[in-house]
């Protein structure tokens, strides 16, 4: 599906019509021995509230529930977290880091990085993944451009220590910088195509990247091999597209509910060789109902 198309069936999917994108029935695709259904993990960022108030029973939670991993934030800074996934035996590959030692070092120091990849290695990481990138560092192209020459840099450290980075979209890398009739590229997410290294590769969000306008089956064909993990979420279908700088709270939705279709998503994802996919819900007002609803549905299928 061409982008126009695609932005033409999600309008008319948030206008109410029925007939461009479906309410997918997205794992009548998945064997029940598919990989992604038997090693379903969870960005922990969903459960931070329930974190802070009780890490134990939080995690305890998710075991329950059904997931096979989990993928904590702000590491290393989560020592509860990695001790509670190992007592109620969740499976720990990846986690989000501060990665202000990557994205601001344009000096080239890895003092920093150098500690955060031994500690991984300490808890047994295969995966870090720079989980956002703050505005002062995406004005221009150029910015965007040098973010790379510092993700390039790490990524081939990272690879000596054998660990993979990536990087976590959200929707504002895929929002035009400058003039539309500039030549290509002109959004973040084209320049960070183009110009990352073989070592450095990209962990999808699906949810992100429908807000910025494109299709996420599409983008994972597109990638292929340099796509490491998925993070599925579903979208209301009220929500006006393509939303660049931010959605309202209530456009997320439990997976199942929205208007994503996962089926070729997650067939992408095997054709790329994905090797793990995350449930994520940025935001509800019951963040453990949502998370247990969504595996649930995966689990029924």
């Amino acid at each position: 599906m061409k982008r126009r198309q695609f932005m033409t069936a999600l309008g008319a999917a948030a206008g109410g019509a029925t007939a461009s994108i479906s309410v997918p029935n997205w794992l009548h695709a998945m064997d029940p021995d598919n990989r992604y259904r038997q090693q379903i993990g969870i960005q922990l960022y969903t459960l931070r509230n329930e974190i802070k108030q009780d890490v134990k029973a939080t995690l305890k939670a998710v075991a329950e529930a059904g997931f096979y991993q989990v993928e904590p934030y702000g590491f290393p800074n989560c020592r509860p977290m990695i001790e509670a996934a190992s007592e109620f035996g969740l499976k720990l590959n990846s986690s989000h880091f501060n990665s202000d030692s990557i994205v601001n070092n344009d000096t080239g120091d890895d003092d920093a990085f150098d500690t955060v990849l031994e500690k991984a290695n300490d808890v047994g990481l295969s995966h870090l993944v720079i989980p956002y990138l703050p505005d002062t560092f995406r004005t221009s192209l150029d910015d965007y451009k040098r973010v790379c020459e510092n993700c390039n840099r790490a990524a081939e450290k990272a690879k000596d220590a054998g660990i993979q980075l990536s990087y976590h979209n959200h929707a504002f890398e895929f929002k035009p910088i400058g003039k539309e009739e500039d030549a290509e590229p002109n959004c973040g997410y084209e320049i960070m195509i183009n110009e990352f290294s073989p070592d450095m590769k990209f962990e999808v969000d699906v949810f992100w990247v429908v807000v910025g306008g494109e299709d996420p089956a599409e983008l994972i064909n597109r990638l292929g091999s340099r796509v490491s993990q998925l993070h599925l979420k579903d979208l209301n279908k009220a929500t006006k597209l393509p939303s660049y700088d931010g959605v309202s709270v209530d456009a997320f939705e439990e997976i199942g509910d929205g208007i994503i279709d996962m089926e070729p998503i997650i067939e992408a994802a095997e054709k790329a060789g994905v090797e793990h996919c995350h449930i994520e819900q940025d935001q509800s007002p019951d963040a453990l109902a949502s998370v247990q609803q969504s595996i649930a549905y995966l689990k029924s299928m």
